[in-house]
């Protein structure tokens, strides 16, 4: 027969995957938008918050559209890659939630929640920015509860 039935994703055998090839536990995952604080990445970046049992992902997972595709193979681009970086628990300073509070602003402006991390890499202070949506708070949680903090949440608005 011409046609195959395509497999399900199996999301639990991925993540069980992702884990062996990580060597730790994912805790704890948000979808977000990178913005800023890790120098070799200039340019936001959308991929995945990761708590793990050594510290935080994030993950970026390359695409492109058909017409960059097109236009890639016919100027010998490159494809895109993927992106990473890791920040160990023992680095990891202060780790808060970003919240808008004002009622006005949440409905005039898009206001995400921003993740944002404190953290020592190489022995530089970094401050680590990351947009997410509201289930990052288990993001939150799980690198609070792993570096022995309490939940900061600032809820004085991001504006």
């Amino acid at each position: 027969m011409f046609l195959k039935k395509k497999e399900s994703f199996d999301v639990e055998k991925y993540w069980k995957e992702y884990e062996t090839s990580i060597g730790e536990k994912v805790l704890a995952k948000s979808l977000g938008q990178y913005l800023s604080g890790w120098t070799e990445y200039t340019q936001s970046l959308w991929g995945l918050a990761i708590a793990t049992s050594g510290g935080f992902r994030f993950h970026h997972f390359p695409h492109e559209g058909w017409l960059m595709a097109i236009s890639r193979t016919t100027t010998g681009g490159e494809a895109p890659k993927e992106k990473t970086f890791f920040i160990p628990n023992d680095s990891i300073t202060a780790i808060k939630l970003i919240l808008e509070k004002c009622w006005w602003k949440k409905i005039l402006t898009p206001a995400h929640p921003t993740l944002v991390i404190h953290c020592y890499i190489n022995g530089e202070e970094r401050e680590i920015m990351v947009e997410t949506d509201k289930s990052a708070v288990s993001v939150v949680e799980a690198l609070s509860y792993r570096n022995g903090q309490s939940l900061q949440s600032d809820n004085s608005g991001i504006g």
